[in-house]
């Protein structure tokens, strides 16, 4: 009998060395699509920018390797919680707009995500969409600051939802979660953004996670559109979405998609990010 031992979720000092440069590559991809966002520019466009830089940087697109996806975003707008579709949609003044990437570099990956307000629309209305947008930052670091000291991974989703919840009422969605990362875009563990019971993996050097909280303004009940991939709120109600690949090591931990390793923003929360040996 042959028997087929399941990956480790632990990666190698040489592997987290070699999960730098698609971070890093993921993260040039988002910089310049968050620079291009503004009124009038369509979904499709943002697209076509995030994969120019990944290619051009000697990446793959790692969305357009997932079965039936051809895309290298997915770009999620107003009550969109993931997984838009990019296209001929416009953005307009106003529109909350999630942005997810990743990129393949010599078979290891990077995963991220950040939500905008376009300018212009209506002031409140803008205002209570980048208050959900902040909110749900917050969290992120509040976990990527948690995974910093954590004995067990679940620490992290209990730190996230009680940041969310500090800020006000808002849905912690659940049918969506951040996940590990590596060789695939989507590893074990799971990482859930509320609490669950038991304690999870040991958070110890090698493990590798994308954190990636979703929040709305309303309920967490989604459905899925005919494309077979766009998730919105059923009640209509805005979503926001933020996501970073961190890796733990032994001297610390070290936000992969983010050129300081994520300095600024821990650094509000008393973290100081160490760079992979």
């Amino acid at each position: 009998m042959v028997r087929f031992r399941k990956p480790s979720i632990y990666k190698t000092p040489d592997e987290l060395r070699a999960m730098v440069r698609p971070g890093l590559l993921t993260e040039a991809a988002l910089t310049a699509v968050r620079v291009a966002i503004r009124p009038g520019v369509t979904t499709g466009e943002l697209d076509a920018i995030a994969e120019r830089v990944i290619r051009d940087g000697g990446g793959i697109p790692n969305f357009q390797l997932v079965p039936g996806y051809r895309h290298t975003l997915c770009v999620s707008v107003n009550d969109e919680i993931v997984h838009g579709i990019p296209g001929d949609r416009v953005l307009q003044p106003g529109d909350i707009v999630s942005v997810d990437a990743g990129a393949e570099v010599d078979g290891w990956n990077g995963d991220s995500a950040f939500t905008v307000v376009v300018p212009g629309g209506d002031a409140g209305v803008t205002a209570a969409r980048q208050t959900l947008c902040d909110t749900t930052e917050r969290a992120l670091w509040h976990g990527i600051a948690a995974l910093a000291h954590a004995k067990n991974l679940h620490e992290v989703g209990a730190e996230i939802e009680d940041a969310i919840d500090e800020t006000g009422a808002w849905g912690i969605v659940e049918d969506y979660t951040g996940h590990g990362i590596g060789r695939s875009m989507h590893e074990d563990p799971p990482v859930f953004n509320y609490r669950v019971r038991g304690a999870g993996p040991a958070v110890k050097p090698g493990l590798v996670v994308a954190i990636e909280p979703m929040v709305t303004a309303g309920t967490i009940d989604s459905s899925t559109d005919d494309d077979d991939w766009t998730v919105r709120t059923l009640d209509g109600s805005d979503a926001a979405h933020w996501e970073h690949s961190i890796a733990v090591h032994a001297d610390g931990v070290w936000v992969l998609t983010a050129a300081d390793g994520g300095a600024a923003g821990l650094a509000p929360l008393g973290v100081t990010p160490v760079p992979i040996p």
